[in-house]
């Protein structure tokens, strides 16, 4: 059977919460997740509201500050907030990746490697004399590299202290990820924050079959991209007899869990706006089933770090970037491809109610910059203005309290 563009985007919006809104807890729609990206803070909150009817920023808070939710590097060597259970199970699955990135490791582009400044130091006892300090209370990692220092005071402290952070399980403590609170990041040792013992297997197995029902339909090399795991293609050969098998446009097997939902692809999809970071555009190797050709590469970069993404008709179709002065806050939508006037409205009204998720208590506007054709080159024009392609015009929709 052969899956379309469009079929593959509808499964992975259904998996991910995004057809419709749920009305699960947030600790059960972060473990469906299987995590979320969040080495942008207060990504997740957005991640949750955008994907759970009626969610609160202090559902979330609560499970960070109860130690029942956490923020630890995992997939793909980046920060990731999961449940205490995931946390326990997924890094050993992971570990492998965190110890083959130390090896080119640095700290700025053309210094040596971390690993070439600790040439002769005798690793475990760095790792132990880490292990000890992390125990001891949650450090920042100003405040670990002189203790370092002081055992090995003619190594690099930076080296020294790369080499905890890449080899033992450290968590970010609160306040660091707690909603209207702020804080450096600070470590403790995953095991001591947790009262817990991490599990003893290391196989991906497991971890593929959730992926698979997070993300799925999806190829070896989407697997990879999302988890940086080697030797997938293995793994899914020993899963392949539980497993059912589809065929992409463009012929590459796909692979899914037996019961994974598959909607009609003709499914409506509302707009969504996504934070800066959000797994639903990070986790496959092809990107198609969420991002429509015309929009170019150089766009498809752009949106990764600077600006929230908007999800229209399933597909990304602008950007969004909120901005705060004199009490107003402002939302700045710009599309990244043409949409007509009945989308505009929605992603508008949707904007809306971000802010007003987001700025309960402000005087809050919405400006939407509109993608336009013109034979001279693109323009621009603002959501409810008329003009000329190529003009720019901008009308601001306003809501205060």
């Amino acid at each position: 059977m052969i899956l379309s563009r469009r079929a593959l985007s509808r499964a992975l919006l259904e998996r991910q919460l995004l057809l419709v809104r749920s009305r699960a807890s947030a600790k059960d729609a972060i473990e469906r997740l299987v995590g979320m990206q969040a080495q942008v803070p207060l990504d997740p909150y957005i991640g949750l509201w955008t994907r759970i009817a009626d969610f609160r920023t202090e559902e979330l808070a609560k499970l960070i500050i109860d130690r029942r939710a956490v923020r630890i590097g995992l997939m793909r060597g980046t920060v990731h907030l999961v449940t205490a259970s995931d946390a326990l199970a997924i890094r050993p699955v992971v570990q492998p990746l965190y110890e083959r990135m130390f090896v080119s490791a640095r700290d700025d582009v053309g210094a040596p490697t971390f690993t070439s400044r600790l040439a002769g130091v005798d690793i475990e006892a760095v790792l132990a004399l880490g292990r000890r300090l992390m125990d001891e209370t949650p450090r920042s990692a100003a405040e670990l590299r002189p203790l370092l220092k002081k055992r090995w005071p003619e190594r690099d402290a930076d080296a020294l202290a790369a080499a905890v952070h890449f080899h033992l399980p450290l968590v970010q403590v609160p306040p660091r990820g707690v909603w209207g609170a702020s804080g450096q990041p600070r470590h403790a040792l995953l095991q001591t924050w947790l009262g817990r013992e991490l599990a003893g297997d290391d196989s991906p197995d497991k971890l593929m079959l959730r992926y698979l029902r997070a993300f799925g339909p999806a190829t070896v090399a989407d697997a990879r991209t999302w988890s940086r795991v080697t030797g997938l293609r293995e793994v899914f050969e020993r899963l392949r007899p539980s497993l059912r098998t589809f065929r992409d446009e463009k012929g590459r097997e796909l692979f899914d869990v037996p019961d994974g939902p598959l909607p009609d692809a003709d499914t409506p999809a509302p707009p969504r706006f996504l934070p800066e970071y959000d797994n639903v555009f990070l986790s496959h190797d092809d990107r198609s089933r969420i991002v429509r050709d015309e929009v170019r590469w150089s766009q498809r970069t752009m949106m990764e770090g600077r600006f929230g993404t908007v999800l229209v008709d399933g597909f990304i179709g602008a950007t969004w970037k909120i901005v705060r002065d004199d009490g107003t806050a402002t939302i700045r939508i710009e599309t990244v491809a043409p949409l007509g006037r009945q989308d505009m409205d929605a992603v508008a009204a949707e904007g809306e109610r971000l802010l007003t998720f987001t700025h309960p208590d402000a005087s809050r506007t919405v400006s939407v910059a509109k993608t336009t054709k013109s034979t001279t080159g693109s323009g621009r024009t603002r959501s409810s203005a008329a003009g000329k392609s190529g003009e720019t015009r901008e009308s601001v929709r306003k809501k205060r309290d």
